[in-house]
């Protein structure tokens, strides 16, 4: 039965080695798809897939392979379609928002499985089935303070977790607009000393003028031995959700680090909404390019200045509890809150850039929960202004 989906996959453009599948055939032998197409699903993509770019490849020939075998699958195809055809998105007052509480992930799989099985049709503007524009858990364009967002945009912000979306921007762009005032900045960070190991083969200017006017204006050369900048920096930035409409102005500091060449090291990381126990290395967040965030902490010492670049704007659950990554496929051991004081505790030249406007902080969506990392980390706006002043907070110890 599971040799034939291996070709399926081929078949279908996605690049599955035989090493692949072995390692597939063997976490099976070990019970790790549990008893279920569904865990099935969840662990043959976590080990053929390499890339993001194949998952709907996958997902094509996952169903056309299986299809007629009953048993809840993680995101129906239906669903989708049924999804397709949305009510305008349902806008909740501020007074209407419910308080945070806490959930738990493995009834909110259990009831959408259930749900799943269940429901035979399209629903929208209710309570209780998949659909949009109401209050159901299970949908998009509506609100539920601790839903599940399939697809579509965000609106309310209320979503705890969210499936179906894979959208990150790179930040990388050719854009030079505002980076040279970014680059001032940055540089104001630099810490230069003398390099003594080195021959003194610098011409000293000062030095030179002043032993010249000594000599009666004879030129006397003075020679200094170079200076080089001991700053190391770490930039990690929040990518993709509510970031998308930061990301020219994300872009832009992003290009200034990068152009910056006078800091003796400086590293990129990524994360999505809140940092957990896995950092990435692009912006696109993907498995296969990330590393441990214990790994970071082991390897870089506390020297390094760090910017965390975020609206800090999430479910209170992404900070203060276990599961409550955002994305559905995600699971953190630790409260997103936990990796965020680690990061405070191991690195005490650190500020947090936030691109929303501080006159909005009180009154965003996200106020709590820029509240609770205002308390963990300086923050300052993502403006020219507001990096100067997180520069200048970066040169003592918290």
């Amino acid at each position: 039965m599971f040799t034939g989906f291996f070709y399926a996959l081929r078949a279908e453009g996605v690049p599955v080695s035989l090493t692949e599948w072995m390692t597939l055939l063997e976490a099976m032998d070990k019970g790790l798809a549990g008893a279920s197409l569904h865990g099935f699903y969840r662990l043959a993509r976590a080990v053929l897939v390499k890339s993001e770019a194949y998952y709907d490849r996958f997902d094509l020939a996952f169903a056309r392979y299986f299809q007629g075998i009953e048993t809840p699958p993680e995101l129906a195809e239906r669903v989708l379609k049924w999804l397709e055809k949305a009510l305008p998105p349902l806008q909740i007052d501020p007074q209407q928002r419910q308080p945070f509480v806490p959930w738990d992930l493995e009834e909110m799989r259990r009831a959408l499985e259930e749900r799943l099985a269940r429901q035979d049709g399209e629903h929208h503007g209710g309570s209780y089935w998949i659909g949009t524009g109401g209050t159901s858990p299970f949908g998009h364009s509506g609100y539920h303070p601790a839903g599940l967002r399939i697809g579509g945009e965000s609106v309310n912000r209320s979503a705890v977790k969210v499936a179906a979306e894979r959208r990150y921007r790179d930040f990388r762009t050719d854009e030079t607009l505002s980076t040279r005032q970014f680059e001032l900045a940055l540089r104001k960070l630099r810490e230069l000393s003398q390099n003594v190991d080195a021959p003194p083969d610098e011409l000293d200017i000062d030095a030179t003028i002043d032993a010249t006017c000594r000599k009666a204006g004879r030129l006397e050369l003075v020679w200094a031995r170079p200076r080089k900048n001991i700053i190391k920096l770490i930039l990690m930035m929040d990518s993709g959700g509510s970031m998308t409409p930061h990301s020219r102005l994300c872009g832009r500091l992003f290009n200034a680090a990068s152009k910056v060449n006078h800091f003796k090291d400086v590293r990129f990381y990524y994360f999505h909404n809140c940092v957990y126990q896995t950092l990435f290395l692009d912006p696109f967040c993907r498995a296969n390019a990330s590393v441990p965030t214990e790994e970071v902490l082991r390897n870089l010492g506390p020297d390094y200045r760090l910017i965390i670049v975020g609206d800090a704007s999430m479910a209170p659950s992404e900070l203060l509890m276990t599961g409550g990554a955002i994305d559905w496929t995600a699971y953190n051991e630790e409260p997103g809150l936990i990796w965020l004081q680690r990061l405070a505790a191991h690195f005490p030249y650190a500020v947090w850039l936030n691109p929303l406007p501080k006159a909005y902080w009180p009154t965003t969506e996200g106020r709590d929960t820029i509240s609770i990392i205002g308390q963990v980390f300086p923050m300052f706006e993502l403006t020219v202004e507001g990096l100067e002043q997180a520069v200048k907070a970066l040169k003592t110890k918290r």
